[in-house]
Formats: C-alpha cells, sequence, structure tokens
C-alpha cells in the first residue's frame, strides 16, 4: 500500500508539479497542499486520471487559525474506491476569499460547503444555494470561528406573551449565584426564613 501511495505521490506532483505546494504521506493516506485558485483544476485531474480515480467526495473539513494571515483552511477528502486509496487535498486563504465550489464535479458538495458557510462563514462561488443548514436563517455568527463566543449572541425561547418563538440577547442568570456557605448542620438562611415565617404564622 505505502509503496503504492508513493508512485501515485510521485505521479500528482509530475503532472501537477506548479500546482502542488507540499505532499506528504501520514497514517497511509496522502495529503496534497495545494493554491486555493487550483481547486478545481486538481480535483478534477484526481477525479478523472486513470491511476487516481478519486471518484468519491467524503467530506469538506474547515479549521479556523484566527492568528494567521490565511486564517481559514478547508481539507477535502476524497475516496477511490477502484484503487483503495484516500487522498486529503488542503487550502488555506483569508477571510475575504471565496472558494470555488466543486458542486459542478461533486454534486455531494453541496451540503458540505452550505455546513462550512454556516460553521465558519467561507463563501463559495457559483454555489446553487449557500444558505444556512445547521442553524435558523436568522442566526448572528458563525459557531465554529475561535472568536465566537460559547454561549452565543441571542438565545431562543418560546414567549407565552407573543404566543411565538422569539430571539433575544442572551442573559446569564445571577439567581443561583447567592451561596450559602454556613455549616450544614445549622441550615442555611433561607431555611432559616422559612422556618421562621411558619413558627410567626402559627403564633
Amino acid at each position: 500500500m505505502t509503496l503504492k501511495l508513493q508512485k501515485l505521490e510521485k505521479l500528482i506532483n509530475s503532472e501537477l508539479s506548479s500546482k502542488i505546494q507540499n505532499s506528504s504521506l501520514d497514517n497511509g493516506e496522502l495529503l496534497i497542499e495545494i493554491n486555493e485558485n487550483d481547486l478545481v483544476e486538481v480535483v478534477q485531474f484526481l477525479k478523472s486520471n486513470e491511476n487516481c480515480k478519486f471518484k468519491q467526495l467524503i467530506d469538506i473539513a474547515g479549521v479556523d487559525y484566527p492568528e494567521n494571515d490565511k486564517r481559514f483552511q478547508l481539507v477535502y477528502l476524497f475516496l477511490s474506491h477502484e484503487n483503495n486509496f484516500r487522498v486529503k487535498l488542503s487550502i488555506r486563504f483569508q477571510v475575504s476569499q471565496i472558494i470555488h465550489s466543486l458542486t459542478k464535479i461533486f454534486p455531494s458538495a453541496n451540503w458540505m460547503e452550505r455546513e462550512v458557510f454556516d460553521m465558519y462563514g467561507v463563501k463559495f462561488k457559483n454555489h446553487p444555494d449557500l444558505r444556512r443548514i445547521l442553524t435558523d436563517y436568522g442566526f448572528k455568527g458563525h459557531p465554529l470561528r475561535k472568536d465566537f463566543p460559547l454561549t452565543g449572541f441571542n438565545e431562543v425561547r418560546y414567549s407565552e406573551k407573543d404566543k411565538k418563538v422569539i430571539y433575544e440577547p442572551v442573559k446569564l442568570e445571577q439567581n443561583y449565584r447567592n451561596f450559602d456557605f454556613e455549616s450544614p448542620w445549622e441550615g442555611t438562611n433561607y431555611i432559616k426564613e422559612i422556618k421562621n415565617n411558619k413558627d410567626g404564622k402559627k403564633n
């Protein structure tokens, strides 16, 4: 398997020498790093070349590195059933860049790219229906960005008054932050208050 992957790596590097920035073998998988502008051409080669035949797009994974100039990374995972090979294609790009959609090459990329758009805010050029897919259409922000707050910006609840689901800014309740550190054998303040009230009513 390793020898076959090494031959495949040499083939890809020789055929796409000007487009491959780096390639490596790790855990029985081939990782290829390319420029985002060469994505479509490289993917078409991997799918159609007789020695590659990567005809299934398994997944598109996003990564956020907010400290880097090229903040986002997308990793495309492909599978060749005929050759029993897996390859990972990696691109890095800035927040403002728009990435070419792969929906014309792999129709299954439709929902995968929508998920990346929803979670990271990455936009795809020529995507047929780039809408949110995991969050609500009125959702603010992108949850998998490193600068997205853990509590989010808005909370959703059903309003009995309005008889509908409403959005409102997140409010962290403080009702349970008044702790009583007295001895449990003596009883806490609120228990004492309840007891006193009951005794007062009896008298």
